[in-house]
C-alpha cells in the first residue's frame, strides 16, 4: 500500500496529426494524487520519427517537477505514429519510474508489419515496443495494458487506482489527451 499521499504522476499524451503533418504536439500533465493537477507542460515531436524519448527528455529536464515526479505514464508506446518511446532509456536517465498504458492488447504481428513495411531501423523500433512484458491491470472487466519500468507491477496498479476518477483512463492521461486535441483542434476530440 502506498504510505505517502499526494504522489506526484506526469501523463503524457500526443494530439492528434495527420501523416502529412511533419511535428506533432506533446503535452504532459502533472498531477498531484488523489488527483489534483498541479501542472502542464509541451513539447513537439516528429511525425512516425526517433525524436520522442530526447523531446521528453529535454521538456523534463526544462519542468520545476522533474524532482518531485515519481511516475511518469504515457498512453501508448508511441506518440505520433511509430515515434517509439523508449521507458527503459527514459527511467535510467530520470531514476523515474516509467509505464506505458494502452486500453486494448497491441496486435504486435500487425505493429511489426506496419513498421517493416515503411521503416528502415523497424527491428530497432520492434525491440524497444517488445522489451517489456504487457500487464492487465485494472477492473478485470474493463482491464488495461500496461509495460511498467522502474516500479514493481502492484505499487503501479495501487496509483493507477489513485489517479482514475472515472472510466478507466489514469486522468493524468485523459486530461493531457484533451489538452493536447484542444489545442490542435480548437476543442478536445476523441475518446479521452
Amino acid at each position: 500500500m502506498m504510505k505517502k499521499r499526494q504522489i506526484r504522476v506526469l501523463g503524457i499524451d500526443d494530439s492528434p496529426f495527420t501523416f502529412q503533418s511533419k511535428r506533432a504536439l506533446v503535452v504532459g500533465v502533472v498531477a498531484r494524487l488523489p488527483m489534483y493537477i498541479e501542472g502542464i507542460m509541451r513539447t513537439e515531436v516528429d511525425v512516425d520519427g526517433s525524436d520522442a524519448n530526447d523531446a521528453v527528455l529535454a521538456m523534463l529536464e526544462r519542468s520545476r517537477y522533474l524532482e518531485q515526479l515519481r511516475l511518469i505514464m504515457f498512453d501508448g508506446i508511441a506518440v505520433a505514429g511509430f515515434n517509439v518511446i523508449d521507458i527503459d532509456r527514459l527511467h535510467r536517465a530520470t531514476g523515474i519510474p516509467c509505464a506505458t498504458v494502452t486500453r486494448s492488447m497491441p496486435d504486435m504481428d500487425r505493429m511489426e508489419k506496419a513498421l517493416r513495411a515503411h521503416f528502415p531501423d523497424w527491428r530497432e523500433r520492434m525491440a524497444v515496443i517488445s522489451r517489456n512484458p504487457l500487464y492487465m491491470v485494472g477492473p478485470r472487466r474493463r482491464p488495461l495494458f500496461a509495460a511498467v519500468r522502474g516500479m514493481d507491477i502492484e505499487l503501479f496498479e495501487e496509483m493507477l487506482a489513485e489517479c482514475t476518477v472515472q472510466g478507466r483512463l489514469p486522468e493524468p492521461l485523459r486530461i493531457a489527451h484533451l489538452i493536447s486535441s484542444a489545442m490542435v483542434l480548437g476543442e478536445s476530440h476523441g475518446r479521452a
